[in-house]
């Protein structure tokens, strides 16, 4: 431990820690505490990969994606490859930023991992993003590196006309003279010694996806990466080396990432990585590959019920949903069918992963859970003291990981007195189940009423005609504020007159009668982020400027 109170580092290039946030900044970081110790030398990818060759292991399946089966042992030599073509030919050192852009394919995989273990730090993107949405964790993290599916290349370079800090693209997939595939066939890289990394050493950057406005940049430590499989992993998942893990949200994604890669990483167990993940798609390849583990969002979820007659999901044993709130159905919905209960779950990029759920043992439906074993939450008022039970309030929470932002300084706002406060509005029962209310800035406030628009979204989708809904805020002279809701329709349905009143007697009947919609609008596609969560900031602009 050196005297600024971290472990020596293992990068050369020291950009990352000099612009981590003051340390009277930080929350409490509470490894201590969730039962976790870690050696101050630490490169995750030893762990995660590289044991499991060590003892044996390395003839398990790693990753399946249609016809292509790696096991650990093939995945550990594309990575050793990667990493020597990143400090041999490319120039990286330890603590360099390295982009990456690609769907959720093995090369992915690969090339995350080699970036670790090479002591890289990887800021990884949605597919999804164009060329001015890459502009800014370019600029923001001084990207000089990136590696790129060549499928993807255009709005990469787009991106580095406006971004001159990234000086070289590297792509793979094309077989192109001095990319990346070509590189990794020299002799002699099929082994790489690890970066000897510090477990306090940045080794992701993770952007948040802009639900709120402009992306915050995530800073997570080599020890983190393995405290969410300590925690959620193994005390609330509870898989086991034979399951294979699928599922939808990007590995830019922190959910995706975690439930994808590094749970069934830390356990041996394989990740089946389709190209496509819609729901059409996740139901084809879980039936083919007989997937037990999946992670989705709900909306996922809910759009996979009407396509599962005469589909074999049966492989399916653990459902685990999270990215936004869990709708009690949806969740409803999915257990009738399938006989699985969901597994709701929150979490954040700034956390980087789930910190309150539920085994599937305790599962309270409608609440969001329990606090992940390691983490604590509580409920606050605007001056900060805990509410009593029942009583709904701003979450906080704190335990192993926690935020650290990027040169921001809305690390202020994120964090209290040691605690990260989410943004979320909860309340806690007597049981100490948490029951997701709102996103903070989601509470519309009409006529002295708060009225939560998720809870109006719930009761919309129990209607037949609703696909979709958005509901927030419009501004009103009157009341302050009404609720609008924007609905999104199933086939065979008209967006009319009569179809408003029935909506709007449907809320009344089912909730209590004030929180009814006043306005609703018939639209064809809601504004989401690229991982698929519903943008309601976009809508409450909509919303102001129709009025």
């Amino acid at each position: 431990m050196t005297a600024t109170g971290f472990t020596r580092s293992g990068h050369e290039d020291g950009f990352a820690r000099d612009n981590l946030p003051p340390r009277e900044s930080w929350p409490d970081l509470r490894l201590a505490e969730a039962g976790l110790t870690y050696p101050e030398r630490l490169n995750v990818v030893t762990e995660l990969l590289d044991r499991h060759v060590f003892e044996g292991r390395g003839g398990r399946t790693a990753i399946i994606a249609g016809d292509l089966h790696w096991s650990y042992a093939d995945l550990a030599e594309q990575v050793n490859r990667i990493a020597n073509v990143l400090i041999r030919d490319l120039g990286m050192v330890a603590g360099n930023r390295v982009l990456l852009r690609a769907a959720n394919t093995p090369m992915m995989v690969a090339s995350y991992l080699a970036v670790l273990k090479a002591g890289g730090v990887v800021v990884a993107t949605m597919p999804m993003l164009r060329a001015g949405e890459l502009v800014y964790p370019i600029r923001k993290a001084k990207i000089s590196l990136a590696l790129c599916d060549h499928r993807l290349l255009a709005d990469l370079e787009a991106a580095q006309a406006q971004a001159p800090e990234l000086t070289r693209i590297v792509s793979w997939g094309d077989d192109a003279t001095g990319g990346l595939d070509t590189l990794m066939r020299q002799p002699g890289y099929e082994d790489f010694t690890a970066a000897d990394t510090a477990n306090d050493d940045v080794c992701l950057i993770g952007f948040t996806s802009g639900t709120t406005g402009e992306p915050k940049g995530t800073m997570h430590f080599q020890r983190d990466i393995l405290a969410i499989c300590d925690c959620y992993g193994a005390r609330v998942l509870k898989a086991d080396p034979d399951d294979r893990f699928i599922g939808s949200p990007p590995l830019a994604f922190t959910f995706g990432l975690g439930g994808l890669v590094l749970f069934p990483m830390r356990i041996g167990a394989a990740m089946i990585l389709p190209e496509k993940a819609g729901p059409p798609d996740l139901i084809d390849a879980i039936e083919r590959h007989k997937a037990s583990v999946v992670f989705t969002a709900p909306t996922a979820y809910r759009a996979m019920l009407d396509r599962l007659e005469g589909r074999d999901i049966s492989s399916l044993r653990i459902c685990v949903s999270a990215g936004e709130a869990l709708p009690k159905p949806t969740f409803e919905a999915w257990a009738a069918k399938t006989g699985l209960p969901l597994m709701d779950g929150i979490g954040a990029t700034e956390m980087l992963h789930i910190f309150i759920g539920a085994p599937r043992e305790t599962i309270r439906p409608g609440a969001t859970g329990l606090p992940v074993p390691g983490y604590e939450a509580k409920i606050i008022d605007e001056a900060g003291v805990e509410c009593p039970d029942g009583t709904p309030g701003r979450l906080a929470v704190r335990g192993p990981t926690g935020c650290r932002y990027l040169a921001d300084a809305r690390q202020a706002r994120y964090v209290l007195d040691g605690w990260n406060i989410t943004g979320d509005t909860y309340l806690r029962d007597a049981d100490g189940y948490f029951w997701y209310q709102a996103r903070s800035d989601d509470m519309i406030i009409s006529a002295g009423y708060n009225i939560a628009g998720p809870e109006v979204e719930i009761c919309l989708l129990t209607h037949p005609a609703v696909a979709e809904c958005g509901v927030v805020g419009a501004p009103c002279p009157d009341r302050g504020q009404i609720v609008k809701a924007y609905v999104v329709l199933r086939d065979g349905f008209e967006g009319n007159a009569n179809l408003v009143k029935a909506l709007q007697e449907h809320v009344k009947a089912h909730i209590a009668p004030y929180k009814y919609p006043r306005a609703v609008a018939f639209v064809t596609a809601l504004p989401k982020t690229p991982t698929g969560k519903l943008q309601r900031f976009a809508l409450r602009e909509i919303a102001r400027s129709e009025a």
